[in-house]
């Protein structure tokens, strides 16, 4: 017997939910899953990027308004992203198939903070250390918010667009002005 397929297309919900299924059973080992948990931990409220910020102002007194103004930044995309939330008024993913691993602050989604003040802090802060390894922290972050079950992929997407372009902003106003 083979199965039916309806011919009714999914929605971009469906596909949402669908797209988090995978990549939830992709990734159900216990060390990815704690992983994710310990990124998530390290992401809240953007405090270890404003911390990584503080410290790069305070190691390098040279440049220490670029570094406040990139910190400034990432604060801002935070900022900016939990506004967003508050307007969008996005629920959490909720569908029974989804497994939720970590308590979070509010119950909206979209955009996910998390991936825009990861996303503003590794644009600005590798432009100012010179290298690209902290862009590498993107991809990381934003998977992992999926992994754990809290955010849809187009949360992530939309707060790593946001947190690109505030971080984009930063170096295109530090090219701009003297430090």
């Amino acid at each position: 017997m083979t199965a039916h397929r309806s011919a009714v297309p999914l929605s971009a919900q469906e596909h949402e939910v669908a797209a988090l299924i995978s990549i939830q059973s992709m990734t159900s080992s216990p060390v990815i899953q704690r992983s994710a948990v310990i990124l998530s931990h390290v992401g809240e409220h953007a405090l270890a990027w404003i911390a990584l910020g503080l410290i790069g102002a305070a190691q390098d007194p040279a440049r220490r308004r670029p570094w406040l103004r990139a910190t400034a930044t990432v604060a801002g995309a935070h900022a900016v992203s939990i506004v967003a939330k508050r307007v969008v008024r996005r629920h959490r993913p909720s569908d029974p198939r989804v497994t939720v691993h970590v308590a979070t602050p509010s119950d909206w989604s979209f955009p996910s903070s998390h991936a825009a003040s990861t996303t503003a802090a590794a644009v600005a802060y590798s432009r100012l250390l010179g290298r690209r390894y902290p862009l590498f922290s993107i991809p990381v972050m934003m998977t992992s918010r999926v992994i754990l079950g809290v955010h849809y992929p187009s949360d992530v997407l939309a707060g790593g667009l946001l947190g690109a372009l505030m971080g984009h902003w930063f170096t295109r106003a530090r090219d701009a002005s003297p430090s």
